[in-house]
């Protein structure tokens, strides 16, 4: 699934390594495990709000 993303938008294993590099360049190598983390953790209360508006709705569907 990941392979057809990447095919969708165009982006090859050497497009992918020139934003690596530039990312890498910006930031640093001591600020981007900080950068991941936070990453992490904004992935994971975002998928939390989706996943406790889902319960809700269907409470709501129940009553």
């Amino acid at each position: 699934m990941t392979e057809n993303m990447l095919a969708i938008a165009g982006l090859g294993t050497p497009e992918l390594v020139v934003i690596a590099i530039v990312i890498f360049l910006l930031f640093g190598a001591t600020r981007l495990p900080q950068l991941a983390k936070a990453l992490g953790q904004s992935k994971r209360a975002f998928k939390d709000g989706l996943d406790e508006g889902e319960r809700d709705g269907r409470k709501d569907l129940e009553k």
